[in-house]
């Protein structure tokens, strides 16, 4: 089961809160915190797609990009055999490690 939302281009993942008897998200990739919930999945739906046009309302108003920016760069650690068999799988299709890492991360988002 996906508890992902997507609209306009953005995405928030749904949880549910079982005390409240509510469900709520937050929009990914924004610096901004932008939660919205309601207790009815149409209400959710409607909820999310208000909370992604006020944001970007209010960003166009304060003249601010509403993506977050990423630099590109990324740092992370992996099992030594994970690295080995990756580096292999690079060598053996022909391209960098990096190359072929981005391509792998480019197909797991989407």
């Amino acid at each position: 089961m996906t508890n992902v939302m997507t609209y306009n281009g953005y995405s928030a993942r749904i949880e549910f809160d079982s005390e409240d008897e509510i469900f709520f998200g937050r929009i990914a990739g924004i610096d901004d915190v932008v939660g919205f919930h309601s207790d009815t999945v149409a209400g959710l739906k409607e909820a999310f797609r208000e909370a992604v046009d006020d944001y970007l309302e209010a960003c166009a108003t304060a003249g601010k990009e509403p993506r977050k920016p990423y630099s590109g760069k990324m740092m992370f650690r992996v099992s030594p055999d994970v690295h080995r068999r990756a580096a292999i799988a690079a060598e053996l299709s022909g391209k960098s490690l990096n190359q072929w890492a981005e391509e792998a991360l480019a197909r797991a988002a989407g």
